[in-house]
């Protein structure tokens, strides 16, 4: 019978080398499958040994020896650890001149031992003093024993390690008490050239234990001086910078004090990495070290950006130098500045950095002296960025990840120009744009054809900076204005023409001479509708904004208005707005109507609904089998430009009065197409429009349309239904006048609900009703608890969510988590005071199961990623049952075994919910559930023996009466 080392020989073998897909699929699962069984450990460790197994077992077994120490550490008995710590310190040896891989793999399992194993246990004074024995004792071995020195600092912050969070902070305390150790090894590493690179990439791996570091003995150390003297060297210069990249992050500080303890070593560092300066310009040097110099002068600018903006001649020198980076033809180059522009016009706006200078006269002069210091340096920034979002000539052939990225380039330069005119002001960052732009129009003409690409270039930037413009700006923007409509109607540029105007019409509505533009203005945006798709698209947006700035302007025009609106909607002749665009338009009708006197409102809100009424009206006319058959894009397309004018043209009363009129309409769809998900979604999102347009004006038709959606949700089940209800009680929910509907709605909604999500596997099926159940039993707590709580619905919506509180789903999750903290905060609000009887009534029988439930959530039945929420939860739940909600955990807390969590982390959890009952502020009490979940969770073993001591899916079963 084969062994279980030949049948893993095989199976790599057959993943690497079978011709058949479906084979080396077995045998990866197979593969896969063994990592995780306990024979792993003595089998991986076998084949390592033996001198026989090839390069791809050895990886294999190099990379499962590596995660079952990470991992699954605690399988092995104590007296286990000896015989391994000695078995790979034996591979180290064996593999010390490669393969690569399995040496690197082999280091990072002996780290991983570390991280887990106390220095006492481990003996020989623990693990650095047992390293410096072994290279002292084999020095042939040392450039394998350095590697394991790099990564045991990287190691610590290593979360797929299973340690508990004490032993990975004392482990961090370890390191800490043997830096001298660690650090003497490395200098004398510097005295083997062929050591030297490795030495110092260790060195910038130790330096992320920062605060451990005493800041003092850096300055002069011989580490430090080797790096700073090997930035030009070309075999160190690589290590060399990271050592120095590290170095600025460890003397970087938050505030001016904590500066003077890192000044010896920042005055050693600056004017070295100063030296470097030509370099940036030298064209022999390879892109990679250039980037590499380039990323030193960033990350100065990003940790001293405090001192730098002092805008003392110092720094000074490092504001040019990275403005020389900024200026790089290669943009990954130039962008690695960007961050340090933005912090630096935070440090110079904002009054945070000036309040130690005490009064306010001075803190203004101080921060006018500053804004002039660093002028000029932002005006060149504005003139060197702006070059950067040309479109590139073969732009239209690019692929789409290409154009993407391109995209991504102009919305990050975008940012910087908003940094720039924060700081130079709107106005004077628009005139130096001008000046681009009039060189731009004034530039080599391409035949009888300028570049379009040079003045949209101009014009993006311009965009870019319009809310940091003053609307009371008169010698530059009447300028532009006047120069759109002479540009060349390029695609391209006639989209970002139109987005201009659309940023600059606030603008336009303030100038004295604004209306003057807005003829020309009109006739830009009809080209841009009949030009392409994106140009439409550009043209509907900025229209939108037109008129909602202009819209008093523009009331003499309606009719004008009304023939692009029709054109618009009907697609009609030349126009190429889309239906997702031409809601744009509809909403800007809806705002120009709105403040019309109310007659005229009516009718124009009616004149409004045409284009989407009458192709419905049409379709009923056909007949229910017609209006079935329809694809429901032909319906949707119509009711959500409805939708956008019942929320756009605030007018109450108007619109109350057109949902009346419709209703008939409304009502023909939602009974034939109750079954069209896309539909009904699209129909409730314009009858909540409406509702939250027209409130109490709405009259009978709100009782109509509640009828409506509570007979057909028990025979469809359409969540949209659950959501339009939740639009009903925020804005119904507190009037007496509705309280019986509302009740006999509610009560109908959540009792079909309940029966539909009787299994955890309903609640995944099902999200989204799920989802908008909770949501809307929230909003009911919220605005109507008085209707909720005293109902017969109430135990078995609890039951409900219980059942459903570890669905995967993250949305119906939440929902589910908010709805059981909003019933446990009820005491919070005066109106809930009154109600608390009703809910203990049904909480607190329940109690016991809801806390076993949660705590199982927080220990592994959902993602740590849903861990605040779970939290927030809990800690509610102490705060509204004090002593109860304790014994309750207690009661939980106590089936963890003790190999999962200790007594110790198990009381800090419990102390953590009292001090919630005691009333102690939840937000500085969530550590110890977070240490406790990180606990459960270490390794899939322990989690899977927290969940089957705690069996949240068993509990939420058992329905009480």
């Amino acid at each position: 019978m084969a062994s279980l080392e030949d049948i893993v020989k095989e199976a790599l073998n057959a993943l690497y080398h079978h011709p058949d897909d479906a084979v080396r699929t077995q045998a990866d699962q197979w593969l896969q499958k063994f990592q995780r069984t306990l024979d792993a450990w003595q089998v991986s460790d076998n084949l390592l040994h033996d001198a026989s197994s090839n390069v791809e077992t050895q990886i294999f077994c190099s990379q499962t020896l590596r995660s079952k120490v990470q991992r699954d550490f605690e399988e092995l008995p104590s007296e286990a650890f000896r015989p391994l710590r000695d078995s790979l310190n034996k591979l180290l040896k064996t593999f010390h001149k490669g393969p690569p891989k399995v040496r690197t793999q082999i280091s990072l399992a002996v780290a991983a031992l570390a991280v887990q194993v106390p220095a006492e246990d481990w003996g020989d004074g623990g693990i650095m003093k047992w390293l410096r024995d072994e290279m002292n004792a084999h020095p042939d071995i040392v450039p394998s024993f350095l590697e394991l020195l790099r990564v045991l600092p990287e190691e610590l912050f290593n979360y797929k390690i299973a340690a508990r969070p004490d032993r990975r902070r004392k482990f961090e305390d370890e390191l800490a008490s043997t830096m001298e150790v660690a650090l003497g090894i490395l200098t004398a590493c510097l005295n083997i050239p062929e050591l030297k690179e490795q030495a110092l990439e260790a060195f910038a791996s130790w330096l992320r234990l920062r605060h451990r570091i005493p800041a003092s003995a850096l300055a002069s150390h011989p580490l430090v001086l080797t790096a700073l003297s090997s930035l030009t060297s070309y075999v160190l210069s690589e290590a060399a910078v990271n050592v120095i990249s590290e170095l600025i992050h460890y003397t970087s500080a938050r505030n001016m004090d904590g500066f003077s303890v890192h000044m010896p070593l920042i005055q050693v560092i600056v004017p070295q990495v100063m030296n470097l300066k030509p370099q940036l310009k030298d064209l022999s040097k390879d892109e990679e070290d250039v980037k590499a110099i380039a990323r030193l002068f960033a990350d100065m600018g990003d940790s001293y950006v405090e001192l730098i903006a002092t805008g003392s001649d110092e720094s000074m020198l490092i504001v040019h130098a990275l403005l020389e980076v900024a200026a790089h033809p290669e943009y990954d180059i130039a962008s690695m500045t960007f961050n340090f522009w933005h912090n630096l016009e935070i440090c110079l706006i904002e009054r945070e950095s000036y309040v130690s200078l005490g009064n306010e006269s001075l803190i203004e002069a101080e921060r006018n002296r500053r804004l002039q210091v660093f002028r000029s340096s932002y005006e060149s920034l504005v003139s060197l960025v702006s070059c950067r979002v040309q479109y590139p000539q073969d732009y239209s052939e690019l692929s789409k990840e290409d154009q993407k990225d391109f995209k991504q380039t102009r919305y990050a330069v975008a940012d910087v120009l908003t940094d720039a005119a924060l700081v130079l002001g709107g106005d004077m960052t628009l005139k130096i744009l001008y000046m681009k732009l009039v060189e731009a129009l004034s530039g080599p003409q391409n035949g009888d054809m300028m570049d379009w690409r040079l003045s949209e270039a101009q014009l993006y930037c311009i965009r870019a900076i319009s809310d940091l413009v003053s609307l009371t700006e008169t010698e530059v923007m009447p300028q532009i204005m006047s120069l759109l409509p002479k540009l060349p109607h390029h695609s391209l540029l006639l989209q970002t023409v139109c987005l201009t105007i659309g940023a600059y019409s606030k603008w336009l509505d303030a100038a004295p001479n604004g209306p003057s533009f807005l003829p020309s203005v009109i006739d830009i945006l009809v080209s841009g509708m009949s030009m392409s798709e994106d140009s439409a698209a550009a043209a509907a947006l900025a229209f939108r904004h037109i008129c909602d700035d202009c819209g008093k302007m523009l009331r003499g025009s309606l009719d004008g208005l009304f023939q692009i609106y029709q054109r618009a909607m009907t697609r009609d002749g030349s126009f190429k707005v889309a239906a997702q665009d031409s809601l744009h338009l509809v909403e800007a009708l809806s705002i120009v109507i709105t403040d019309l006197p109310a007659d005229h409102a009516k009718t124009a809100l009616e004149a409004l609904c045409i284009p989407a009424v009458a192709p419905l009206q049409e379709v009923i006319n056909q007949g229910p089998l017609v209006l079935g058959q329809k694809s429901a894009r032909e319906i949707t397309v119509h009711i959500d430009r409805l939708a956008n004018i019942f929320r756009y043209v605030n007018n109450p009363e108007a619109v109350a009065d057109a949902i009346q009129r419709l209703w008939p309409i409304f009502k023909a769809i939602f009974d034939i197409r109750a079954w069209d998900m896309r539909t009904m979604e699209s129909l409730c999102r314009a009858c909540k429009h409406a509702v939250r347009t027209s409130k109490r004006f709405m009259g009978v038709t709100i009782g109509a349309m509640l009828e409506e959606i509570q007979g057909l949700y028990k025979q469809h089940h359409q969540p949209c239904f659950l959501y339009l209800s939740s639009e009903v009680i925020k804005i119904f929910g507190s009037d007496p006048s509705c309280a019986d509907y509302l009740k006999v709605l509610i009560e109908s909604l959540f009792s079909n609900t309940a029966c539909l999500l009787t299994k955890l596997q309903d609640f995944t099926s099902r999200s989204d009703i799920a989802d908008d159940c909770f949501l809307l039993a929230s909003r009911c707590i919220r605005y109507c608890p008085h209707l909720l709580f005293p109902s017969p619905v109430f135990p078995s919506l609890v039951e409900c969510s219980m059942i459903g509180i570890t669905v995967q789903h993250r949305e119906a999750s939440n929902s589910i988590l908010s709805f059981l903290s909003d019933i446990f905060d009820l005491g919070n609000s005066s109106q809930g005071q009154q109600l608390i009887s009703a809910r203990d009534s049904v909480i607190v029988p329940r109690g016991a199961s809801i806390t076993r439930i949660l705590v199982a959530a927080s220990t592994g039945a959902l993602p740590s990623s849903r861990l605040e929420t779970v939290a927030y939860a809990m800690l509610a739940l102490s705060r509204a049952y004090g002593a109860k909600a304790l014994e309750w955990a207690k009661e939980s807390v106590s089936l963890i075994p003790v190999s999962a969590a200790t007594d110790m982390e198990k009381s800090r959890f419990l102390q953590a919910l009292s001090d919630a009952a005691s009333g102690v502020d939840i937000k500085g009490l969530t550590i110890p559930i977070e240490e406790l979940s990180e606990v459960c969770r270490r390794n899939r073993t322990v989690q899977e023996i927290v969940q089957e001591a705690l069996r949240p899916l068993e509990l939420n079963m058992v329905h009480l009466s």
